[in-house]
């Protein structure tokens, strides 16, 4: 990430000095081989294509026309994420605090800002707390689960601080612009059938 701005550059040099510096710190106990273990399952958690995939399943597989619309909605969300993220990872084309070699990277996905798992995450808390709420007792789990993978991002070095605050805000705004977007049941329906959704929902 080249930039001719001087605020720019020293606040960017602090970012991989503070986020050094956290992880350096979590280093030193004897816990933190197994943190980034779960840390790795907190990552498959919040995988994006893992989410597209599993997701387009789930539409297909429970055919409710009565959830139709939230699913239908949701995969709006998800895509809009992918592409968000993508898009910005091209332009900005920050390079991340360590190289991944130990999952596939495609593409944008190599650059670090902003972070894909963090927007993921706070998108679809805010989903589910917001825009399609689900009991209160969920709110605490989902938080926790935003919250750790964000956190993970951080731990597992795929990230620095910025990346993922930027993310957070990023999965948050994404969750607000869909509100304003909120497909409608009978278009929902109609893209339940592109994707191959059965005719005769239950």
């Amino acid at each position: 990430m080249k930039t001719s701005s001087p605020i720019l550059k020293y606040l960017l040099k602090k970012d991989v000095q503070w986020s050094n510096h956290y992880v350096s710190i979590l280093s030193k106990y004897t816990f933190f081989k197994s943190l980034k273990i779960n840390c790795k399952f907190l990552e498959i958690s919040c995988d994006g294509i893992a989410w597209l995939v599993s997701w387009v399943a789930f539409i297909w597989l429970l055919n409710s026309k009565s959830m139709l619309q939230m699913q239908v909605n949701m995969l709006v969300g998800l895509i809009l994420d992918i592409v968000v993220v993508a898009v910005l990872k091209s332009i900005v084309r920050r390079q991340r605090p360590v190289a991944i070699k130990d999952t596939l990277v495609i593409g944008p996905d190599k650059f670090s800002f902003p972070s894909g798992h963090a927007s993921r995450a706070f998108y679809v808390l805010i989903f589910f707390t917001k825009l399609y709420s689900l009991h209160p007792f969920f709110y605490l789990p989902l938080t926790a689960w935003a919250v750790c993978v964000s956190v993970s991002r951080l731990i597992l070095q795929r990230h620095y601080m910025l990346d993922i605050f930027a993310g957070a805000v990023i999965g948050v705004l994404e969750a607000r612009f869909l509100e304003f977007i909120w497909v409608s049941e009978t278009f929902a329906g109609n893209i339940a059938s592109f994707v191959g959704s059965s005719d005769e929902l239950e």
